[in-house]
């Protein structure tokens, strides 16, 4: 569901500065409400909502920002209730009728249809228990219902004691937020870069004829060829596929089945890894339970590692982006070596000025992503006490949103600029005036001999070919030989002296 029609259908169950206060020792109704019980006493609840008591107190008592956990993570949550509904039927624990029921509210959940139900604030107890008693209230009114009952009435079906069964927060949270990453490495993440690595590739393949000058420190270095820029850019997005499977590897080993403190108390010693099998099966990514639980739950340290390898793809991108830029600078004041595609106009002032607007906005989710990859850190270092991590909804929100960020950006990024790209004729015209010609003269004159030809090519505004032929003492057959560009960038067929190969 989109973010806007979420808020409005939130604002439609209650007005978000509403903190719910009532006079002192009262509980009267106003209109649209209904009397809710948890095990702190009553509370009004608005009467169109799924949540009960548990996701009010919260909703009231964290009225900090807009922001709410995404749709992903949520329809993780609801495949994990969905599937311990599957396995505590099974294993004798849970009514085969309740069970069922459960099942088709979390279908619901997962589909996304009651998603304005899920009102708890990202910024709330540490440990996601607000969130996680939000989806089992909703989940067990809607399960209600289907039987034929009443939303707030707990019964036939509880949201503790049957949607929650053999179930913490402390590990539900932890394998949700690991179970929502994977399934958008897979389905987002990983298709966009491999989409973006398809089109550098593409380029490359198409400009490797091209031969420019190349720079390192900003300055000009020996020649390369246009196509061996972008195979570097296009092994920098394969490598970082790489390393997103790789957290995804971490992701898969699930904290399921730890419940408080990674002990286990009140779960069926063959509930996690049955879960964890029905998951694989149903979503189409393999998972498993933890061979240790304490660390799973004490820790974010599949989290920070997984972010850690975001963190590494922003950062290529970047390059990449800022790359493109500079090639495509100017048109004629700058490097000019590649032709943007026109996407829109650059000013409001300047007429015919058409700026790199997609490597901008590729470059500003980078620093989101990069900021998000820090927040997680703090979370993982100062949330990690004794036997839980008390950050995880933080860390939760900024880990999916930089994946999403990653993959949209990535994929824009290939389809509105990469594919659009060209090469100019700026590059090729300027090798033969690079200075750094002068490092294919050094196997037959020396290095000094050849940097006295460069620094006299510069004084002079001549070509190292034009002052070589003058001071060299080499004929002209091996100066074209010596100072042939594309043989530079070939390893093994420039250099060497005289006469050699």
């Amino acid at each position: 569901m989109p973010r806007a029609e979420l808020d409005r259908g939130q604002a439609s169950l209650h007005a978000d500065k509403d903190t719910g206060a009532r006079p002192a020792g009262t509980m009267a109704l106003m209109a649209g409400e209904r009397i809710e019980r948890d095990s702190m006493g009553e509370l009004a609840v608005p009467e169109t909502a799924y949540y009960g008591a548990s996701t009010e107190r919260a909703r009231r008592n964290f009225p900090i920002s807009d922001l709410r956990l995404p749709r992903r993570f949520i329809r993780a949550l609801a495949q994990i209730k969905g599937a311990a509904a599957i396995v505590n039927a099974e294993l004798g624990l849970l009514d085969a009728g309740l069970a069922n029921a459960i099942l088709r509210a979390c279908e619901e959940v997962e589909g996304g249809g009651l998603d304005q139900h899920f009102v708890v604030d990202v910024f709330q107890t540490g440990s996601g228990t607000s969130t996680n008693m939000n989806a089992n209230e909703v989940i067990a009114n809607r399960a209600n219902e289907l039987l034929g009952g009443a939303r707030g009435v707990k019964s036939p079906v509880h949201p503790n004691d049957h949607v929650n069964l053999c179930q913490s927060s402390n590990d539900v949270i932890p394998t949700a937020i690991q179970l929502s990453a994977l399934h958008a490495i897979h389905e987002e993440l990983i298709p966009a870069l491999d989409l973006l690595r398809q089109a550098l590739s593409a380029k490359a393949k198409e400009w490797m004829p091209v031969i420019k000058t190349g720079r390192t420190h900003l300055q000009d270095a020996t020649p390369i060829r246009l196509g061996q820029e972008f195979t570097g850019y296009a092994g920098q997005v394969e490598r970082g596929i790489r390393r997103v499977e790789g957290a995804g590897l971490e992701f898969a080993e699930l904290p399921l089945g730890g419940t408080a403190v990674g002990t286990g108390i009140n779960t069926h010693p063959e509930f996690a890894g049955r879960v964890c099998r029905h998951l694989s099966r149903t979503t189409g990514v393999a998972v498993h339970e933890t061979d240790n639980h304490f660390q799973a739950q004490a820790t974010l340290d599949a989290v920070l590692a997984g972010a850690g390898a975001l963190r590494t793809v922003a950062v290529s991108l970047y390059k990449i982006a800022n790359d493109v830029r500079w090639l495509a600078s100017g048109p004629r004041a700058g490097l000019g070596e590649l032709a943007l595609p026109e996407v829109q106009p650059g000013s409001s002032i300047m007429p015919g000025k058409v700026n790199p607007v997609i490597v901008e906005s590729l470059t500003m989710a980078v620093a989101q992503v990069l900021g998000n990859d820090l927040t997680i850190a703090v979370a993982a270092q100062s949330g990690s006490v004794f036997e839980l991590n008390l950050m995880m909804p933080v860390a939760a929100y900024d880990l999916l949103q930089s994946i999403a960020l990653l993959a949209g950006s990535a994929r824009n990024f290939a389809e509105q600029c990469v594919r659009g790209l060209r090469a100019t004729e700026q590059g090729p015209a300027m090798v033969e005036r690079g200075l750094m010609l002068a490092t294919a003269l050094a196997p037959a004159l020396g290095y000094d001999r050849a940097a006295a030809i460069a620094r006299e090519a510069l004084s002079t505004g001549l070509t190292i070919r034009e002052i070589a032929a003058q001071r060299s003492g080499l004929s002209s057959e091996e100066l074209d030989r010596l100072l042939d560009p594309a043989r530079m960038t070939e390893p093994g067929l420039s250099g060497g002296k005289p006469g050699g190969a």
